[in-house]
């Protein structure tokens, strides 16, 4: 693998050397990057992101997502129509390198209120038209009393089975959000006919316990890690890491940022990162087009804090970084049925 030079110093990194890496899952395209998100893409190319995923959560979204996967794969043709009215582009400047965007298409259980069968049959169309990367994210979650109501969880359920058959019909990947319904989801997994084994996925910000890990891990899914793996205070995540790893390798794991949630705690400037939907007390209804409107700028994570991941993930496993972030690289095409080089 490639190793990309840099300075400590100049970039406030926690490694001295910067190596090529994939964030499998992020929500780059959110209105809280429209100010600067070609500063951030190129950001973050230059801390070693060459892949990121674009990940769905609600149908009027999807649209959204193709729109900044243009924007992301056409960089230097961007970066000429937003300054050569300026006329400060010259022959002479170098290319602007972004990470390459990729999508994945899904309906979120958190939304479970907001998801129609419509936005199901219409996420089956657009599946048939073009393909995407992968199905996500879905799942099933029970973090608030109303998503543990007996009506929410049936439909979560049901919407879950729906879109894992889509991805068996399409072959596709998923990406897996579950929270606080591991064993459910688990059980429902091994009832249907999707095989992880075959088609790779993507247990996201995986937030189980040690015996969760393994049983996703049996089923063929790889462990999405985020920044909460820079927080010492997550031990439980942090001793399911280590067991799983003891058990299956480093061959379980994939790194995110989950952008912008999930902030690395060095990256963090106040207590605590401010989140996404999941903490609001607003109404859903209220929420669906003010995604992370608390988000501040200077709290949000971003594609570029990947390298604080692999660091505290080297530390922790006791696993040289040139040597875990080559590992993750074949983890994350493996997961996504890909072959990048």
């Amino acid at each position: 693998m490639a190793v990309i030079k840099t300075s400590l110093m100049d970039n406030q990194l926690p490694i001295s050397e910067l190596y090529r890496l994939i964030d499998t899952h992020t929500h780059f395209d959110a209105p809280v990057f429209d100010n600067d998100r070609s500063v951030q893409a190129e950001r973050a190319y230059q801390f070693g992101v060459r892949h990121l995923v674009l990940v769905g959560y609600l149908y009027q979204h999807f649209d959204r997502l193709y729109t900044t996967q243009d924007y992301l794969n056409k960089p230097s043709a961007n970066h000429y129509q937003l300054t050569s009215s300026t006329n400060i582009i010259a022959a002479s400047d170098p290319p602007v390198l972004y990470p390459q965007a990729h999508i994945a298409l899904g309906l979120h259980p958190f939304y479970i209120e907001q998801h129609t069968e419509t936005h199901l049959a219409k996420m089956a169309a657009m599946l048939d038209k073009q393909r995407p990367l992968a199905i996500g994210e879905i799942g099933l979650d029970t973090f608030t009393e109303a998503m543990k109501a007996p009506e929410n969880f049936a439909k979560q359920q049901q919407f879950f089975n729906a879109q894992l058959d889509m991805a068996v019909k399409h072959q596709l990947p998923v990406m897996l959000h579950i929270r606080k319904a591991h064993a459910e989801a688990l059980s429902l997994l091994k009832a249907h006919s999707y095989n992880a084994k075959n088609l790779g996925g993507i247990a996201h910000s995986f937030s189980g316990g040690e015996q969760e890990a393994k049983a996703f891990v049996k089923l063929g899914f790889k462990l999405g890690v985020t920044g909460q793996v820079t927080n010492l205070n997550a031990k439980k995540l942090r001793r399911a890491i280590q067991a799983v790893v003891a058990d299956f390798g480093i061959e379980c794991l994939v790194l995110e940022t989950d952008c912008p949630d999930m902030t690395p705690m060095a990256c963090q400037t106040e207590a605590g990162n401010i989140g996404s939907l999941a903490v609001s007390s607003s109404p859903p209804a209220q929420r669906i087009d003010k995604e992370w409107q608390r988000a501040e700028s200077h709290n949000r994570n971003v594609p570029a804090n990947l390298p604080w991941v692999l660091n505290a993930l080297s530390e922790l496993l006791a696993v040289e970084p040139q040597v875990l972030a080559q590992q993750l690289w074949q983890n994350s095409c493996d997961a996504l049925q890909t072959d990048w080089v």
